[in-house]
């Protein structure tokens, strides 16, 4: 198996060589709280580890672009540490990165997004690259998404317990980069309820959406069941979704 074909690590020769079939990955996460036991990268380290292992999965079939480590993530910066763009910002970021692509002939990009802040800006950006570049296929993804059916025969805390920093993410840290999570300062869910019909969470849509800023919706920065994850969890969390991904991403070429 060759090394992984990270973009930036090409000589611009190396990259022109490539056949411009070839799918152009863009990881999309975020910098942000993760409550009291997760660090801000999480987004970013369960992008990255998923990017390694769908090189692994399809070796030397995908280009995968540097990660856009800071998202949308303005219902978070009432808690210290979190980084964010603007909507605005980052629809232009990531435009300019896509538009980048496609100039030099690319004609298969995907959006893989790891944060649920970029999930409507995203959708956004879709439709908008879509309609200027009709030669290209682009495709956004969000990993919990992409599994969902599967992943929610893996869970084991209800309704309301995959949320934020919660059974899978915290199960996914534990398997990626255990020594960044403090196993001391596990929390309960801090979710405070609101009305029944804005419940949701990562496997179950609510019925409606209704705004309010991360400090109102939890006490602790937690939203689901952190003390329900296992190292074992996440990898079998991570083969489901890189399954699901390959597939996909297999299908455009």
């Amino acid at each position: 198996m060759g090394r992984p074909v990270i973009w930036d690590e090409l000589t611009s020769a190396q990259l022109g060589a490539h056949d411009r079939r070839t799918p152009v990955v863009l990881a999309v996460a975020a910098t942000e709280q993760h409550g009291p036991h997760l660090p801000l990268a999480t987004d970013r380290l369960i992008a990255e580890h998923f990017m390694g292992r769908l090189d692994a999965a399809l070796p030397e079939r995908i280009l995968i672009l540097p990660t856009l480590a800071v998202g949308c993530s303005e219902h978070h910066m009432d808690f210290c540490g979190s980084l964010t763009l603007s909507h605005d910002h980052f629809q232009a970021h990531v435009l300019d990165i896509l538009t980048s692509v496609a100039a030099h002939g690319f004609k298969n990009l995907v959006l893989f997004n790891a944060h649920g802040g970029n999930l409507a800006i995203g959708q956004v950006i879709l439709e908008i690259f879509g309609r200027r570049h009709p030669a290209c296929q682009v495709v956004l993804m969000t990993w919990w998404q992409l599994a969902a059916d599967t992943l929610f025969h893996l869970s084991e805390t209800g309704p309301g317990g995959v949320g934020h920093a919660c059974e899978f993410e915290t199960s996914l840290m534990l398997h990626i980069a255990p020594q960044l999570v403090q196993l001391d300062a596990l929390p309960d869910n801090g979710l405070q309820p609101t009305y029944a019909w804005a419940e949701g969470d990562m496997l179950r849509r609510a019925r409606a959406s209704l705004y309010r800023p991360f400090s109102t919706m939890t006490h602790n920065g937690v939203v689901g069941e952190p003390k329900a994850a296992s190292a074992d969890k996440g990898r079998r969390i991570s083969e489901v979704v890189v399954a699901q991904a390959r597939d996909l991403i297999g299908s455009l070429v």
